[in-house]
């Protein structure tokens, strides 16, 4: 808060004090508890009872899909305390982000947007000042839905990508040069053309500043165990979600959360024990 305090950006001391001087609230929190609190807490967004000011709530943090819905619904429930055009309950959009890091400093990033489609389109001018692509996923609880199955295919390719750079560095051909390989062939994917797990392969991204910043591996673990969750709620079998998840779990047991989740690579498949 000092930090934009000092830049000149008005801050509050609780979500219900930022809730009572906006329009519009956007939260992005690391998991489901603290959006519950952010929101329904002592001192949540709606403390203020079944009156909100905020004609539009949008929530980007990746959470389960059933959260997002509970909280849809309890929005749902509020009255306005001014009409917003023909509006006289607010709404709520579930718009977790794509891109990590490096494409939220560039204003690049891509949100997967659930809840009402007439919502959506009032808020793409905002989410396109923030990104370059903005995808309407149907109702409510679906970007949530989206971004889960997003990472869950992103964690995958990333193991799949390391494990054949290794595999191919024992073999005799380079990383980078294999990089090349994949970037022109059929494996060529986001682990591999722009988020390079090879420290030194790729420059700018977290592999070659030591697995620093990125998306922590604790937040990859995260993801995965949301979208295992959510498989056994509806009966469906993800093995290779299994797996990741074990992978990606013990490697924050064994002291990397903090770290960037390409650090797989080098934990697991360098013949290195420890970073």
């Amino acid at each position: 808060m000092k930090k934009f305090s000092d830049m000149g950006v008005p801050t509050k001391e609780t979500p219900f004090e930022v809730a009572e001087a906006s329009d519009v609230v956007i939260t992005m929190l690391p998991s489901s508890s603290h959006v519950f609190d952010v929101f329904t807490g002592p001192k949540g967004l709606l403390q203020g009872g079944n009156l909100l000011r905020p004609w539009l709530l949008i929530d980007s943090s990746t959470i389960d899909p059933q959260t997002s819905r509970k909280l849809s619904v309890t929005v749902s429930k509020c009255n306005l305390k001014g009409k917003k055009d023909n509006l006289v309950i607010p709404v709520m959009l579930d718009a977790p982000v794509s891109g990590g890091v490096l494409a939220a400093e560039a204003g690049t990033l891509t949100f997967m947007v659930g809840g009402s489609e007439e919502a959506f389109l009032a808020a793409k001018p905002l989410f396109l000042s923030m990104g370059k692509n903005t995808i309407y996923c149907g109702k409510a609880g679906n970007g949530s839905a989206a971004k889960i199955c997003n990472n869950l295919a992103m964690a995958i390719s990333m193991l799949g990508v390391s494990e054949a750079l290794a595999l191919g560095q024992s073999l005799g051909i380079s990383a980078s040069t294999l990089t090349k390989v994949f970037n022109s062939s059929s494996a060529r994917c986001w682990s591999s053309d722009s988020y390079n797990p090879v420290p030194g392969v790729m420059e700018g991204a977290p592999s070659s500043r030591n697995y620093d910043g990125g998306f922590a591996s604790k937040l990859m673990a995260k993801d995965l165990n949301l979208a295992a969750e959510s498989a056994k709620d509806i009966g469906k079998k993800c093995p290779l979600t299994s797996h990741a998840l074990e992978i990606y779990t013990e490697l924050c047991k064994d002291g990397n959360e903090t770290r960037d989740f390409s650090c797989v690579f080098r934990h697991y498949y360098s013949g290195m024990d420890e970073l």
